[in-house]
């Protein structure tokens, strides 16, 4: 049986032709045994320039691709069964490469620079580097400064965000309650 890198290395070349088709970038693929069978877990992403989030239907689509893409290569896993998983990173990511900031534009992010921890929200992300709002004050990160960060999950929305309230419409809701009475 070949060495576990070289199932892993075959298995890559197998399905990152059907993720690149199908207009997505190949984060990881991942082997692992379960009984009998071999999980092959392949997570997948949206490409640098793009915005938001993979659809469910992108999903779809790629898993398919890439379960055609394994089944077409002879051998690829030996003669083991698998189960194919494909998804998307999600928040829980860590941020390790540049392609991964923007999308976290309006995000808060734990993340250390330059080796102290750090809590920011990311405002622009350019060539030179991140541009963090920390506690009201905007500071740029270069690159080289700039650890692995982590999104943060927050339960209430963020200050200034599109879907938050403003005082116009606070007053309004009053002048409402106001009238009823």
């Amino acid at each position: 049986m070949p060495a576990p890198q070289a199932v892993h290395d075959r298995v890559v070349a197998a399905v990152e032709p059907a993720v690149v088709s199908s207009g997505l970038v190949l984060e990881q693929v991942e082997l692992a045994r379960a009984g009998a069978r071999t999980v092959v877990r392949v997570v997948v992403d949206l490409p640098d320039d793009a915005v938001g989030a993979v659809s469910s239907d992108q999903l779809a689509a790629v898993s398919r691709a890439v379960s055609a893409a394994m089944d077409s290569v002879d051998g690829v896993l030996g003669d083991r069964p698998y189960v194919l998983e494909v998804g998307s990173p999600g928040v829980s990511r860590p941020l390790t490469q540049r392609r991964h900031w923007p999308r976290a534009r309006t995000r808060l992010v734990a993340v250390p620079v330059a080796g102290v921890a750090t809590t920011g929200r990311v405002l622009t992300v350019d060539d030179d580097g991140v541009v963090l709002d920390v506690d009201g004050e905007q500071r740029h990160v270069a690159w080289d400064e700039l650890g692995t960060g982590r999104v943060q999950v927050e339960f209430g929305r963020a200050a200034g965000s599109p879907d938050e309230p403003d005082a116009a419409d606070d007053e309004a809701d009053d002048e409402l309650d106001e009238d009823e009475d």
